[in-house]
């Protein structure tokens, strides 16, 4: 096989693939938004069982709705009927995957589902199954084929019900107002924790903030940007507020044009009016975004009242690795 054949079966199954959630896509009605406020309105958790492939779409499907704010797990249909039926609860909401609605570890659950009360949510291929008959809500996955020989390979269906399963977890989680701020408490590790990482966690504070007076003569100023070691300093008024700062770059314009004179000004005389600042619970991304827009290396958190939180330096969010 040539590696243009081979290229070209990639781009078939891509195609076929996208084309099972693209029709999808257009499938979804009220029974979605039923199966959403029906996960949204229990007060326990959300069981998602499925065998093979569709075990582990429904892998997939728990760490997600966990992920977003929704408490889930996976159990496995076999394992079940061995002492894991105790993990289910009368409150819990049951999500099966099953492409042929007909999965016999999954049917051999149904009577105890209903026995106890549990509501089912089904994603399968198959409306007319077993497992559909069974179900409170019926999500159709169906796909009008699969991407890999004779139609036996589970691939353009696994896609479609894994896409489905996302489409639950993020309407579910909108509609919970689950927020960002959320999202970062849940994902303290790894990738995504770093980029969720907020300035206050980073930031320095109390004492190891810079910070003059107006009327502070130069030599104080630069005394006190070369003892906290950040490459600037904050100008404060008498109530605590921010007037300005003074930033290393600042020192040098005023060396050039002032010269030994200099050390006859004051910390106003040098400062930048107004300057950008940031607030502590915005994203440490959000503070890097500004310090490569406007090409500097320092930012204030100023909070409502005007006065200064904290100082943040590109240098700290260098240490977190999140670039």
């Amino acid at each position: 096989m040539t590696k243009k054949e081979v290229i070209q079966i990639g781009k078939e199954v891509l195609e076929i693939e996208a084309r099972a959630v693209e029709i999808l896509k257009g499938r979804l009605n009220e029974k979605f938004a039923k199966a959403v406020d029906l996960l949204y309105k229990t007060k326990s958790r959300i069981i998602v069982i499925g065998m093979g492939k569709s075990g582990l779409v429904g892998r997939k499907i728990a760490a997600t709705l966990a992920s977003c704010g929704t408490p889930a797990m996976f159990i496995h249909p076999a394992e079940a009927g061995h002492g894991d039926l105790g993990m289910i609860l009368k409150g819990d909401v049951i999500i099966a995957v099953s492409y042929s609605g007909e999965t016999r570890e999954i049917i051999d659950l149904l009577d105890f589902i209903k026995r106890i009360g549990v509501k089912l949510i089904s994603i399968t291929g198959s409306k007319n199954s077993k497992i559909a008959r069974y179900s409170d809500i019926v999500l159709d996955a169906r796909v009008e084929k699969e991407a890999g020989p004779s139609g036996i390979v589970p691939t353009a269906s696994s896609t479609a019900a894994l896409a489905l399963g996302d489409a639950l977890a993020i309407a579910l989680m909108k509609k919970k107002g689950f927020s960002e701020k959320d999202f970062a408490f849940v994902h303290p590790k790894g990738a995504i924790g770093k980029k969720l990482l907020r300035i206050e966690s980073l930031m320095h504070k109390g004492r190891d903030i810079p910070r003059v007076k107006p009327e502070t003569p130069m030599s104080d100023v630069i005394e006190e940007m070369t003892q906290k070691k950040l490459g600037m300093t904050c100008v404060v008024n008498e109530d605590g507020t921010l007037a300005g700062i003074i930033t290393d770059g600042d020192l040098r314009r005023m060396v050039g044009k002032y010269r030994e004179g200099l050390l006859q000004k004051v910390a106003r005389d040098s400062m930048t009016a107004n300057p950008v600042t940031i607030d502590k619970s915005d994203l440490a991304t959000e503070a890097l975004n500004i310090m490569e827009k406007k090409k500097i290396t320092s930012l204030v958190i100023k909070n409502k009242d005007g006065k200064i939180d904290g100082i943040i330096h590109l240098h700290d969010l260098w240490r977190t690795e999140m670039f």
